[in-house]
């Protein structure tokens, strides 16, 4: 790995700028800034999105916004051990319109009260405050503990904002509360073993959604719990299966949740580009409704002549919180979302990469919805992406 001013030593898992203790591919380029402080390894690693969004459809809207995220990660030696600090912050609270990001056919959280219908909403000012420690029990067995204020259970895909498959795509996935909305626990404690190419890990958490003041921490029992295992087979695969009982998770449902995911990432460099693929499947099995959501989404980025990038993101979602459509309340309505786009770095170097980017997003979904959405409603996106440069090996 090529330094940076005033750094002494690569960290022992350069990769690991992301949340909670997912195993990602080796392979995977590293977008942060890093320098060494006495024993200390900094990094930074953070998105900046500023997006004229364009809602199509009956139901649609247009708003100027930036979605963003930064994340910081101090590193040592301590003992025979590893330890890791980290601290992830979003300004989308007073960054996105009022409500949240228009984006149809998006459910997810409260708003005034009311559920979230046809917008995304904004990301907690403090996404994670957490620790982690790996202590080595042997040559290829490795034991760690992660936990903190506010951070991520063994639940889930990489968040999609950490991964490489959608660092060009400013939009959440339609099924993100059916994949990986756990990102944002107030409260979680993590511990797992590493032995070889295979990752087993449990969870404790505050399984509960956030409310809508974006500012605070929402304490809450640690009566939730998750289990993943995980496999990185080589430099460019890992794939997860996860299990988790989500307590009371919805403000404005009463029930538990059964949450399943698995996922499987592909990451391959090559000359001047990088390609990165995942394949998501998440479940939401609601107790009390005795209804059940699925949802698969496909991604990918192919980066190319080191300045240009084409992406993909293919889903299908079941919906059952369309209420704010004048849908009947407790029936599942399969939704799809195909969208196409591409970024031009105008600014590439290991320091910055700036990127004028733009994509389209088709929709197909049930007849009964078309009086509410429109016939063939269409989306877009325009936008400046801001980012630390790719870090060379």
């Amino acid at each position: 790995m090529q330094n940076m001013p005033g750094m002494q030593h690569a960290p022992e898992h350069p990769m690991a700028m992301m949340s909670g203790t997912h195993l990602e591919p080796a392979s995977t380029p590293a977008p942060m800034w890093m320098t060494q402080v006495g024993q200390w390894t900094l990094m930074a690693h953070g998105n900046l999105f500023l997006a004229g969004n364009f809602q199509g459809g009956s139901r649609g809207l247009h708003r100027f916004e930036s979605i963003n995220w930064l994340m910081f990660m101090e590193q040592r030696k301590l003992g025979a051990g590893t330890l890791e600090l980290r601290q992830m912050l979003s300004a989308e609270p007073g960054t996105l319109p009022a409500g949240g990001s228009p984006q149809l056919f998006q459910t997810g959280e409260t708003d005034k009260g009311l559920p979230l219908v046809d917008k995304q909403h904004p990301h907690d000012l403090f996404g994670e405050l957490a620790a982690q420690y790996s202590f080595p029990l042997s040559e290829h067995v490795t034991w760690s503990i992660y936990g903190g204020p506010a951070g991520e259970p063994a639940l889930g895909p990489v968040a999609f904002m950490h991964r490489a498959s959608a660092s060009e795509n400013p939009t959440a996935p339609l099924g993100h509360h059916l994949q990986d909305s756990t990102h944002i626990s107030y409260g979680v404690v993590t511990t797992g073993v590493k032995a070889g190419k295979v990752k087993i890990e449990a969870s404790a958490f505050n399984g509960r959604e956030p409310d809508e003041d974006r500012l605070t921490f929402d304490f809450a029992p640690l009566d939730s719990w998750a289990a993943r295992i995980s496999v990185a087979p080589g430099r460019n695969w890992a794939a997860q299966y996860s299990f988790g009982r989500l307590i009371h998770p919805e403000q404005l449902e009463l029930g538990n949740i059964n949450r399943q995911t698995a996922s499987i990432t592909y990451n391959h460099p090559f000359a001047k580009g990088n390609w990165a693929s995942t394949l998501v499947w998440g479940q939401n099995d609601k107790r009390a409704e005795k209804t059940m959501q699925e949802s698969f989404l496909a991604e990918s980025v192919v980066n190319f002549l080191e300045r240009n990038y084409a992406y993909t993101r293919f889903e299908l979602v079941d919906k059952d919180e369309l209420q704010g459509a004048l849908i009947p309340p407790g029936r599942n309505y399969k939704i799809g979302a195909y969208t196409l786009g591409g970024v031009r770095d105008l600014i590439h170097n290991e320091k910055l990469n700036l990127g004028l980017g733009a994509d389209v997003t088709f929709y197909s979904k049930p007849g009964a919805l078309d009086a509410a959405y429109g016939d063939n409603p269409v989306s877009a996106k325009v936008f400046l992406r801001i980012r630390p440069g790719i870090m060379k090996h």
